[in-house]
């Protein structure tokens, strides 16, 4: 595989609207509770449930996320890693497979500008820092 083509579609939110977790590195907190306004502590009190392995977005009744909205992200700009970085995760780029899976829920997987493989398998590996014990065997 000589690389992957990505190109975000404004105004998509299928990868928000998935089944699953968003979690959270300790910056992601900081950066997201600096964004609406909060402190760290205001922000974890409202929207994670923590772990002593991780932390992760609290999911609210009836939708995957707090902060998303029809028109899409409320922060956007402070999103967390794990959705900063979709579709370049490890289990995605490593996996033939998977990545036309993910395809057939995300209209941008296929689009867009040829990702080289080393570039796409150098931005998984953002994942692999930030989530640490996520990815081990």
């Amino acid at each position: 595989m000589e690389g992957l083509r990505f190109a975000c579609v404004p105004g998509c939110t299928n990868c928000c609207n998935a089944r699953g977790f968003v979690y959270l590195t300790e910056a992601d907190l900081q950066r997201a509770a600096a964004f609406v306004g909060l402190s760290a502590g205001e922000f974890e009190a409202r929207y994670v449930y923590r772990t002593r392995r991780r932390l992760r977005l609290r999911k609210p009744r009836g939708s995957q996320c707090h902060f998303l909205e029809s028109g899409g992200c409320r922060i956007h700009p402070a999103k967390p890693t794990q959705c900063r970085l979709f579709p370049f995760w490890p289990e995605l780029v490593e996996n033939r497979k998977a990545w036309a899976t993910a395809a057939r829920n995300c209209p941008g997987i296929g689009a867009g500008p040829l990702v080289q493989i080393g570039s796409a398998v150098e931005i998984a590996s953002e994942m692999r820092t930030a989530y640490p014990g996520m990815y081990d065997g």
